[in-house]
């Protein structure tokens, strides 16, 4: 059986940035072990596979896959997959905004995709979750060593901490006071084996926010700029250059810390600068009477290469 595919990369504008995505656009006839080997011949972060939908009313199914596991709700696959879909045909565009429903392990997920002279050039996720804080406690002293760091280099002053929140994939978000220390870290696996492995987020979402990416971006717009880096052992993923998952539950983590109770709060999240592969992750969080009430995660996708699979 042979199967089309379609690579891209995710959260960049530019080619060989942003974060790598295989797309195969009809997996039927794959069973999950071939899936599965399938993510792991890629060997990207992700692969996404795209089946019909159970509903006729969404537009598709897809399965995500990590080279280590099978995820319910993953942001770059769930981005990249609805622009690949969008660049290469299988859906058609409807105008200036095109929105369908992708049905993940986590439930119908809405996908908004802006197009510019016909071609999609921006694909923007609303989370099908709500973000919830991991009820969980962790050691700062502790983090801090996992990640090869000094106690001092931890933000814990008050206005951020460290924290687990999920939006369907759990994720311990650690506040870092510079980006040297962010640019310092490194996971040192022994201990995580011994402490994190089984812990209810064993993810690691490393963030400073930093003027300095506001520059890069011309201007600032909104609350603010963020420099993040994402360690995920578990998942088969050393680190990753864009975690659109970890953006969905971080609008729930920073949204919970914002004195607006009304309104939309906007954070730019630049991630894979230390991989470089850099990345740009825009993330909106809906507030209503001090409630949270919807998150999205968007950013431009390019596509890269397209191929057959060859599976016997």
């Amino acid at each position: 059986m042979t199967y089309q595919y379609h690579t891209a990369d995710v959260f960049t504008d530019t080619p060989f940035g942003g974060n790598q995505l295989a797309v195969v656009t009809d997996a039927r006839g794959l069973t999950t072990e071939q899936m599965a080997a399938i993510t792991r011949e890629f060997n990207f972060s992700e692969t996404v596979f795209v089946l019909p939908p159970e509903n006729p009313a969404h537009t598709r199914s897809v399965r995500i896959f990590t080279p280590g596991s099978e995820l319910p709700f993953a942001g770059h696959p769930t981005v990249g997959a609805a622009f690949v879909l969008a660049a290469t045909g299988a859906i058609e565009l409807t105008g200036n905004e095109t929105r369908i429903i992708l049905e993940e392990g986590v439930g119908p997920v809405p996908v908004l995709i802006r197009s510019e002279n016909g071609r999609p050039v921006f694909s923007q996720l609303t989370a099908a979750k709500i973000p919830e804080r991991v009820a969980h406690a962790y050691e700062t002293a502790h983090i801090a060593r996992v990640l090869s760091l000094d106690d001092s280099d931890i933000d814990d002053s008050g206005s951020y901490s460290v924290e687990a929140w999920s939006a369907g994939v759990p994720f311990l978000f650690v506040p870092v006071k510079s980006l040297e220390a962010l640019g310092r870290s490194r996971i040192r696996v022994e201990l995580w084996e011994k402490s994190l492995r089984d812990s209810a987020a064993p993810e690691l979402f490393l963030f400073v926010e930093t003027e300095e990416s506001a520059a890069s971006d011309g201007v600032r717009d909104g609350e603010g700029v963020i420099r993040a880096r994402m360690f995920a052992p578990s998942l088969g993923i050393p680190e990753d250059p864009a975690t659109g998952g970890a953006c969905a539950a971080f609008g729930g983590y920073l949204a919970g810390r914002s004195a607006k109770r009304d309104g939309m709060l906007k954070y730019t999240v630049h991630q894979g600068v230390e991989m470089k592969r850099p990345s740009k992750l825009e993330v909106e969080s809906d507030m209503e009477g001090g409630e949270l009430k919807a998150v999205r995660v968007g950013g431009a996708s390019v596509l890269i290469s397209s191929g057959v699979l060859h599976v016997v």
